[in-house]
């Protein structure tokens, strides 16, 4: 005789699984959990942070409820897995209705406890460089460590850490170091993975060759000179040097459209927009969000949407949509000091733009030799599709732009 079990008002799990981030991400690595095994979770509570190849977003509960953790930090999972649980049935605690009301509360009265309400970039260096965020002094709200100065306490723990070896240096070979002292490892992030597999690509699949200039930014720092002070009064914003490059570059193309095109298997693909790339250096690696409708924005505009991306890299919050899409790239080194590099192309676009440091340097002007703020440009391009006369002519046109920029204002 078969006996026949009932379960009557089984409590149910709500399954937290890997969402679906865009058609060409298949997995990630689970960054950080913003919880504990157990812990209770309100609804829309941001649970979690996944790495992929292109971006880092966080998870967030869809209901409230007892956790349960089904993956560890580090963890690579599928899209669509399954890595916690959350059960509704669980009853909140009932020292607090609002669990981050009471947290920010007992971090005001005793800022001595403001580690535990770290952010989950804090908690990532925390554990990457083992430092406890409750030794570090805070620069945030009410004393609260943010990721700037855990970056600033990593780096001055590796200056302490350079001075205190530089004497050991000198010692003979035969006492050399344990090896575990020498050498760290740690695997590649999966956006450090991405970053290696297209600049080798870029290499191998496109003829790239890259051209030089240079460009006499007087005429751009005079103007800023002049009209900083109105615009940052109207616009609430600085006027920098990037919005010039933005609207220059824009120009160019549409004066050498050749350079605005791409090969796609077999055939030639001409863009009739300007969604512009700018490379941003973040602590896991490069990434280009792209500016979309460059045409159409003003200077304001331009720099606008570079603050908004800006803050967005620091705070991890760039979206796979804000990397999509762009025609041509822009990149720094100058920020870092670089005076002349060949950038890589970003693939499939077919050029890319590469600033470098300003320094004043002696020119021939009208014959004479003058002091003048230069900057060096190189314009990498895919030779596949791009003749040099027209990466030539594209590079002239861009240097005219800046040297010259009411040429932007009057459509000359």
């Amino acid at each position: 005789m078969s006996r026949l079990h009932l379960q009557i008002n089984r409590p149910m799990a709500t399954e937290v699984k890997v969402p679906a981030l865009g058609e060409s991400i298949t997995s990630g690595i689970i960054a950080a959990w913003n919880v504990k095994d157990g812990d209770y979770v309100q609804r829309d509570q941001a649970i979690y942070e996944l790495e992929t190849d292109k971006i880092t977003s966080e998870g967030l509960a869809e209901v409230s409820g007892a956790i349960v953790l089904k993956a560890a930090e580090g963890d690579e999972v599928e899209i669509g897995q399954v890595i916690a649980e959350i059960d509704e049935s669980a009853a909140a605690p009932e020292s607090s209705d609002s669990p981050a009301e009471e947290q920010t509360s007992e971090s005001a009265e005793k800022p001595e406890a403001k580690s535990n309400a770290v952010s989950p970039a804090v908690r990532r260096i925390a554990a990457e460089e083992a430092i406890d965020p409750a030794q570090v002094e805070g620069s945030g709200k009410g004393g609260r460590v943010t990721k700037g100065d855990m970056i600033a306490a990593a780096e001055s723990r590796q200056d302490q850490s350079a001075e205190q070896q530089a004497p050991n240096v000198s010692v003979a070979s035969g006492s050399s170091a344990p090896v575990s002292e020498r050498t760290t490892r740690k695997r590649m992030t999966p956006l450090r993975r991405k970053i290696a597999e297209r600049l080798v690509s870029a290499q191998q699949e496109a003829a790239m060759l890259t051209t030089f200039n240079e460009v006499d930014m007087s005429a751009i720092k005079s103007l800023r000179g002049t009209y900083q002070e109105r615009f940052v009064k109207k616009h609430g914003i600085k006027l920098g040097f990037m919005s010039f490059f933005v609207k220059a570059v824009v120009r160019a193309l549409e004066e050498v459209p050749a350079i605005n095109a791409m090969i796609d298997g077999d055939e030639l693909v001409q863009n009739h927009y300007y969604d512009i790339g700018i490379a941003v250096s973040t602590e896991k690696g490069l990434i280009v969000p792209v500016i979309r409708d460059c045409e159409t924005l003003g200077l304001a505009g331009v720099e606008q949407a570079i603050i908004d991306y800006a803050g967005k890299a620091r705070e991890g919050k760039i979206g796979l949509e804000d990397l999509q899409g762009g025609v041509f790239t822009i990149t720094n080194g100058g920020i870092f000091g670089s005076m002349l590099s060949t950038p890589i192309l970003n693939a499939p676009q077919s050029a890319i733009l590469g600033m470098h440091a300003i320094q004043d340097r002696p020119v021939a002007v009208n014959g004479e030799v003058a002091i003048r703020p230069m900057m060096y440009l190189a314009l990498s391009y895919d030779h596949r599709i791009v003749d040099g006369k027209e990466a030539v002519t594209f590079l002239v046109k861009v240097k005219e732009a800046l040297e010259d920029p009411t040429r932007l204002l009057i459509d000359v």
